[in-house]
């Protein structure tokens, strides 16, 4: 998949290097935020590539269209890029930030497309906190989740979403959410069951309409 890493001016951005986040190494993402919100390109670069593979994956489960949510994305950092100047710490990861600007950015999409601002997600985590990327093992697609999650209340969508898309932990969810670490493993369990259910009528339905 290629990615052009966004820019405000003509100037050229410089590549990433350096802690291991989504591909990428950065070393100090704190000391990286406070250099681009300084006008630091290379800095900026480095979140860049640290975080794209995770906001792609988040936006792709939303809306269920790969090459939409790959422009989706780009996006998302040419808007972050915009704001970077402005950005404040209060008690939040940047990650929660940058998930922020895509959520909107989702729901202004879906907005355009007459479609519920609560979007299509896909999920599907095995049970409890278990790690996310075990999903993998289910090997359902992104349209196949995006029709069953549209089952989902829209907060459950969110939780399963950030969880597997986004790979965030149960706490980082939470502070994104607002809402108690308890509260996120709920969802994520009431959303898991509720998935399971739909994916197995459908599966059924699909080998009755074969015989």
């Amino acid at each position: 998949m290629h990615r052009a890493i966004p820019h405000g001016d003509t100037r050229a951005w410089g590549g990433a290097q350096g802690l291991a986040y989504g591909g990428c190494q950065v070393h100090d993402e704190g000391d990286l935020v406070r250099r681009a919100t300084q006008g630091d390109q290379q800095a900026f670069a480095q979140l860049y590539e640290a975080h794209f593979d995770r906001i792609y994956r988040y936006v792709s489960l939303k809306i269920g269209d790969k090459a939409e949510a790959e422009d989706m994305t780009q996006q998302v950092f040419v808007n972050a890029l915009h704001s970077i100047s402005s950005f404040k710490w209060q008690g939040k990861p940047f990650t929660a930030w940058l998930f922020r600007i895509a959520h909107n950015q989702v729901v202004d999409y879906l907005r355009r497309k007459k479609k519920q601002p609560a979007t299509l997600l896909n999920e599907s985590l095995p049970n409890g906190d278990s790690n996310p990327q075990a999903i993998v093992e289910l090997s359902l697609d992104i349209e196949r989740l995006s029709r069953a999650t549209r089952r989902l209340t829209e907060a459950q969508r969110e939780v399963i979403s950030l969880r597997f898309a986004g790979g965030l932990s149960i706490i980082e969810v939470a502070r994104i959410m607002g809402k108690s670490q308890g509260a996120i493993k709920a969802l994520q369990h009431s959303a898991i069951v509720a998935l399971r259910k739909v994916l197995l009528v459908r599966d059924n339905e699909k080998v009755e309409t074969l015989s």
